[in-house]
């Protein structure tokens, strides 16, 4: 029944989504983390900046972003990213691409998290003499991302389902490979259930064993 599937590296496609989610997750946290203590700090550049750079990105189609990242930087600019083949060069540039436009929304539910944070045990950390900075790292964030887990599991499962966008530049994941096979093989349902039953496997377990950590380290109020 599955003999069409010969011949297709569909793990290889898979874990290559696996590989997109992963790297642009790390890097959503770490730009997105910024960007919340950019809204939520003393600057008024710094908040205008993180304001301006949230609400332009999370309303600009991800497919948009990811074609800049190939005809825009790559392209235009002449930026590869330290890579010097053409397979690299999209893959970064994906990565890159859903980074940015993911880490809006990661910086929005860390937001969430830290206006859960009681007012008074920031003034208590100032009053003590610790800066910004450092209350920040000491006290609000700390809280913030307990309070967090549940919305940024969401996050990291869009980003997941989104990683299909990277098929726009020719990143051989998931979706390329199921484009792939449509125009090949005589199977639409069949192929279109494998596709869809491999991504039911990569985000309902996510989401599950997320919800589950939600639950043990939320903040008892």
């Amino acid at each position: 029944m599955f003999d069409f599937l010969e011949g297709y590296d569909l793990l290889g496609a898979f874990w290559t989504t696996v590989q997109l989610t992963l790297l642009a997750a790390a890097g959503s946290l770490v730009w997105g983390t910024l960007l919340a203590a950019m809204r939520v700090g003393p600057v008024p550049l710094m908040r205008g900046f993180g304001t301006a750079y949230v609400n332009i990105v999370r309303n600009i189609p991800l497919t948009v972003i990811i074609l800049f990242t190939s005809l825009g930087l790559n392209q235009t600019l002449s930026i590869s990213l330290g890579a010097d083949d053409f397979k690299t060069i999209n893959f970064r540039l994906a990565v890159l691409g859903l980074t940015a436009y993911t880490s809006a929304f990661v910086c929005e539910a860390l937001r969430a998290g830290i206006n859960t944070v009681p007012v008074g045990q920031a003034e208590a950390a100032r009053a003590i003499g610790l800066s910004f900075t450092q209350v920040l790292r000491l006290v609000v964030l700390p809280q913030a991302f307990r309070s967090a887990v549940g919305p940024l599991t969401n996050v990291l499962i869009a980003l997941t389902k989104n990683t299909t966008v990277a098929a726009a530049i020719g990143v051989a994941e998931a979706a390329t490979l199921m484009k792939t096979m449509v125009e090949k093989e005589a199977q639409l349902i069949p192929i279109a259930s494998i596709f869809a039953l491999g991504f039911v496997i990569l985000t309902l377990p996510t989401g599950l064993i997320l919800g589950w950590v939600g639950k043990k380290v939320a903040v008892k109020r």
